[in-house]
């Protein structure tokens, strides 16, 4: 009997550790599988995305060195592009640079509704990417490099010169808004508040009715007539 005993009492602990064996090689699973990095450009087509209010992309965006690059002399080939696809909560990560004196934007929670809304920033916003040198955009406060357009000045500059990769990120989740340019915390905010509100009614865009009201939607690269390149866009749902 007590030689029973012993067999059932070693099984049970053998049972006993597999179980929490097991249970922790899932957790570790479970923690590493919900935010995982999606690109949202493969680096050799331009799938994915499309001329905002249209079903196709413009020749004048072309894949160049495994980057997307605005050609300018694509004249009337062009427009803004943005993703088929709408996100809410999102950390977005993307390098850009520019050509001397040239602007663009990466603009996000577009809502693609043409009858109502002809261009990707009357609800979109934006950050900002631009030469701060060379482009006259950069003489007017909120309008320079890693800003929210029009809406909030970065708290630092860290751009680089023009021609050398940048590394943006948006952050946005639950109505908490970060951006960073190469790694430094450039602007902080929160979305669809009382003081949201208000600083939209002191900007370009008061007479908006639906910008910056939207809590999901595309996000667009924007064609502001010059030479852009954009790479390494990926995207982590949050």
């Amino acid at each position: 009997m007590q030689k029973i005993l012993i067999v059932l009492t070693v099984a049970s602990l053998a049972l006993s550790c597999g179980s929490t064996k097991n249970t922790a090689s899932m957790s570790k699973v479970n923690a590493q599988s919900p935010a995982e990095w999606t690109p949202l450009f493969d680096g050799k087509t331009t799938a994915g995305w499309h001329t905002y209010g249209k079903t196709t992309i413009g020749s004048a965006w072309k894949v160049q060195d495994k980057a997307l690059y605005f050609d300018p002399t694509e004249k009337g080939n062009g427009g803004d592009i943005i993703t088929d696809q709408e996100f809410d909560n999102f950390h977005l990560k993307l390098e850009w640079k520019v050509a001397p004196n040239a602007n663009s934007g990466v603009i996000f929670y577009i809502h693609e509704d043409l009858a109502q809304f002809q261009y990707p920033w009357n609800t979109g916003l934006e950050m900002q990417v631009l030469d701060n040198n060379g482009h006259p955009d950069a003489k007017i406060n909120k309008h320079r490099a890693g800003d929210l357009y029009d809406l909030i000045a970065s708290s630092t500059e860290p751009v680089k010169p023009v021609g050398e990769w940048n590394l943006a990120e948006i952050i946005s989740d639950n109505g908490k808004l970060e951006f960073r340019l190469n790694g430094v915390s450039t602007v902080n905010t929160t979305l669809w508040n009382d003081e949201w509100r208000q600083m939209v009614a002191g900007s370009k865009f008061a007479k908006m009715s639906g910008f910056g009201t939207f809590k999901s939607g595309k996000i667009g690269l924007q064609d502001h007539g010059d030479p852009v390149w954009y790479r390494n866009i990926v995207i982590k749902k949050l």
